[in-house]
């Protein structure tokens, strides 16, 4: 339907919705749209108009970028950031590259100086590939995210990300997580799942914010006393590991705790009935589970160590 057929009047208003995410391409052709036979004498005038036009889309992404602040290239098949990003300069809060397979992080993402959510999920990833000078740089960031990439190590620079409140580096390689995440006293959400980490650091204890901790899947024999000092923790994910007990003051200090999944871990009721606090967590769970039983059926009244994990 045309503009005049839907008898849109001059002065009236319209809003271009997006489909399939932030659409970057040229828009639908209609089959009623009028188009000009291409004749050979006439194919380098269109090839350069072409070119033109490529010109100008690039233009206007880039312009587009500046305005929303909102950088979309996920699912683009890229090799490596394009150029055009780096002119975004401190317009640029989000950078979205999620499922590509960019081989670089390079140290000019600091000139993306006011960059809040940064995304590098699913890019096989290598930890040479990234120039953690220059991301080290970026004191807006709040959310990093490099999950599903190659990554086996994170450096002391990730302590200079101060304003960091999200976490994102599962399904890698790491064997460990840095002391200097005690830094990160902002940060409310780790994840850190489906990775090789053998343990974790007792600096973790000074992260105060930390809301969610997700280590499943990993390779933990033991946790970090520290870990009670985490009073604000809600939820904590440790299944499918080899632990066979918890930090003596978790129930006692983390008052807040109402999910926790041992899944496929050697902790038993019996080791669990030990801990001072105890009860006091059973009840909170089981209150949290009381206010989802219009959702769905809880079967047993009992403590199943899985059964908090959605």
């Amino acid at each position: 339907m045309t503009l005049k057929e839907s008898e849109v009047m001059n002065g009236a208003k319209l809003m271009l919705m997006a489909s399939q995410g932030l659409h970057q391409g040229g828009g639908p052709i209609l089959k009623e749209a009028q188009t000009r036979p291409i004749s050979r004498g006439k194919e380098t005038e269109y090839k350069r108009h072409d070119a033109r036009t490529e010109i100008v889309m690039e233009k206007d992404r880039l312009q587009r970028w500046k305005t929303t602040g909102v950088i979309a290239l996920a699912d683009c098949n890229l090799k490596a950031i394009p150029n055009e990003v780096w002119d975004c300069g401190s317009s640029a809060r989000v950078l979205d590259v999620n499922n590509n397979s960019i081989q670089d992080v390079p140290n000019k993402i600091s000139c993306l100086n006011s960059i809040q959510k940064l995304f590098l999920d699913g890019n096989g990833i290598l930890d040479e590939a990234i120039q953690w000078e220059g991301l080290a740089s970026l004191k807006y960031l709040t959310v990093l995210s490099f999950t599903r990439n190659q990554l086996m190590n994170l450096p002391s620079a990730l302590g200079s990300l101060t304003s960091l409140r999200q976490l994102h580096v599962a399904n890698n390689k790491l064997t460990n997580l840095p002391n200097e995440i005690g830094m990160l006293t902002r940060l409310e959400v780790l994840k850190a799942n489906n990775n090789r980490i053998t343990t974790v650091p007792a600096c973790i204890g000074e992260c105060s914010s930390l809301i969610e901790v997700d280590l499943s899947a990993n390779l933990l024999s033991e946790l970090p006393d520290t870990l009670g000092n985490l009073h604000n923790l809600k939820t904590l994910h440790l299944s499918n590991n080899g632990l066979k007990s918890l930090p003596c003051t978790l129930f006692k200090h983390c008052l807040q705790l109402a999910t926790l999944d041992l899944h496929n871990t050697e902790i038993t009721m019996d080791v669990l009935r030990q801990f001072e606090g105890w009860e006091e967590f059973d009840e909170r769970r089981r209150s949290k589970h009381q206010k989802q039983l219009d959702f769905r059926v809880v079967s047993s009244a009992q403590f199943d160590e899985g059964a908090d994990k959605n």
